[in-house]
């Protein structure tokens, strides 16, 4: 995906991203500064690791602000200057945040709302965020539709809801183009494959290279809409981008299947040369969501989105990160 993106912008473009120094934060940075933008990274690395952002370094297009998006003049100091601002910064894992709800109000729905009368203050082109399928809840129908949300089952999802409903009213109130992204599972490079909030597939990955065990949370017929890394990155520079019909509103970002967490168990498994390890069984994690399954037709139409790694497509690139990384 290298350079993939130049031209879409003017060549002085500057971008700041929010949890620049996470997962898909660096990644987006990462994608910014090959196709030749300005990018401005904001983290305090509560969740971000410095190492992520470490090739960066020295780029003559890449500055570092340490801080906290819980501080209103950290975040107008952030967005001095930028023409568009890729908010991913948040506290994510639904079963921490039921450990923590305050916390997850503090950072996730305070601290976007001092991003949101940041760059509504410093007049930016554009905000696009990250929100999550997690919106969904209780809502059983698949596909999930924009539009056809259920309640929330964790704080988290509920930080996400309002962070829909703040940047809905900063566009109809105030004229600031905001633009949401809800994704579905994402995996890829640099995903942290550590401690006991660690997505699924980078848990997996690296539990089969040591030969551990890997614990499946139910019985395993929870379904996911995995999207590869390069989708998203895709999603969020496509909606600094675009038109006024989709400001104010948010999207689902994902392939557009389905895939049961055992049969990721058995394609890990298989290409890791393990394919006779059983995985372990524990009990289902309160606040989790049983299927998901994105209609991303909405995107396709008003973001010009267009997946270009499937599942099997992205796994292979995400396995062959990990064994080239993993200590």
């Amino acid at each position: 995906m290298k350079g993939a993106f130049a031209g879409l912008f003017p060549a002085d473009t500057r971008f700041l991203v929010t949890g620049g120094a996470g997962f898909i934060g660096s990644n987006l940075a990462e994608a910014l500064l090959d196709a030749g933008y300005a990018v401005r990274c904001l983290d305090d690395f509560s969740t971000g690791k410095r190492h992520n952002i470490k090739p960066f370094e020295g780029h003559p297009r890449f500055e570092l602000q340490e801080g906290d998006i819980r501080d209103a003049d950290t975040c107008l100091a952030a967005c001095r200057g930028v023409d568009y601002v890729c908010h991913q910064a948040a506290w994510g894992s639904v079963p921490r945040s039921i450990k923590l709800p305050l916390l997850y109000e503090q950072v996730n729905i305070h601290g976007t709302l001092n991003m949101l009368e940041a760059a509504r203050q410093q007049g930016v082109k554009a905000f696009v965020y990250a929100s999550s399928s997690s919106v969904y809840g209780d809502e059983p129908a698949l596909p999930k539709a924009e539009g056809k949300e259920g309640k929330a089952l964790s704080p988290y999802a509920l930080t996400k809801q309002v962070n829909e409903d703040y940047a809905r009213l900063y566009t109809s109130l105030y004229g600031l183009p905001t633009i949401g992204l809800r994704y579905f599972n994402v995996f890829g490079r640099r995903q942290d494959p550590d401690g006991a909030y660690a997505a699924v597939i980078p848990k997996f990955i690296k539990a089969l290279a040591q030969g551990q065990p890997c614990l499946i949370n139910g019985d395993g017929s929870q379904s996911r809409d995995f999207t590869y890394i390069d989708n998203v990155i895709q999603a969020n520079i496509r909606a600094c981008l675009a038109p006024e019909a989709a400001w104010g509103r948010a999207f689902n970002i994902a392939c557009g299947g389905r895939v049961t967490l055992l049969a990721l168990y058995a394609a890990l498994a298989k290409a890791m040369g393990k394919p006779d390890t059983p995985p372990q069984f524990g009990p289902p994690r309160a606040g989790d969501i049983p299927h998901s399954h994105a209609d991303i037709s909405q995107a396709r139409a008003l973001l010009h989105y267009e997946p270009q790694h499937d599942f099997e497509s992205g796994l292979a690139l995400a396995i062959a990160w990990y064994r080239e990384h993993l200590t």
